[in-house]
């Protein structure tokens, strides 16, 4: 019998770099701003400054800010503006997402199990933590849903999953806010049904199930849309 592994549980870094990164993402701090100085961000998430750093860190390796030196930390071009996509305008809009997003995501959850480390495996266990405590709270977190699937695509090993990932960021945001709408509908239940989802998920690529990941994020995607639209899918097709 093998013995399971500890698995890595979610810090207050992390929890920082995902609110810091969801904020530069949305423009609240605009290219080239000034971030605020360090004691008043560990004010406002009520951190240590260490702490804090780490999380700074984190989103400077990732090239979203970069430093001035004895000038404090600035924003980069927001991750969404690195590829351009028209924004979503229809519901038709947000079904052609899911749609672009089960063929991509489908073969990223295939190339993560073939490919990962344990690092971005740790990373991966780490958004299924955040998923877990907004579970537990009764809570659809889109950030912690968002950062599980771009861990996975950061796993793949190929850059052009994570930047197209990033870059649809606020489309993807559109459908999982709906979808988690949806969820709270159906309370404890359709929250608990989606985190089973994502943890199957999370297993097979730990396990190094390409066939499984990819049979489990296709399903997870499809359900999702499903849950979203009911029977009512769009008919997408070009009129002659």
């Amino acid at each position: 019998m093998k013995e399971e592994k500890t698995r890595p549980r979610t810090t207050l870094a992390d929890r920082v770099y995902h609110t810091l990164f969801t904020r530069i993402s949305n423009g609240d701090y605009p290219t080239n701003q000034k971030l605020p100085p360090e004691n008043a961000l560990s004010q406002d998430f009520g951190v240590s400054r260490p702490v804090l750093r780490a999380a700074l860190d984190r989103l400077r390796d990732e090239g979203l800010i970069y430093s001035r030196q004895g000038a404090g930390s600035y924003v980069r071009i927001p991750v969404n503006a690195q590829v351009g996509y028209a924004k979503v305008e229809t519901l038709a809009d947000i079904q052609r997402c899911y749609e672009f997003r089960i063929t991509l995501e489908t073969k990223a959850a295939r190339l993560a199990a073939e490919r990962h480390n344990a690092a971005a495996l740790d990373d991966i266990a780490r958004a299924l933590d955040l998923m877990r405590d907004a579970t537990g709270s009764m809570t659809h977190r889109e950030d912690a849903d968002f950062a599980f699937h771009l861990a996975i695509a950061k796993a793949a090993s190929n850059q052009y999953f994570e930047a197209t990932l990033r870059a649809l960021r606020d489309h993807i945001y559109v459908g999982m806010k709906l979808h988690g709408q949806s969820l709270m509908s159906d309370g404890a239940k359709g929250l608990q049904a989606v985190f089973e989802e994502h943890s199957a998920i999370h297993a097979a690529i730990a396990q190094r199930d390409a066939d499984t990941a990819a049979r489990l994020m296709s399903a997870h995607l499809e359900r999702s849309r499903d849950r979203l639209f009911g029977v009512g899918l769009i008919d997408l097709r070009m009129p002659e």
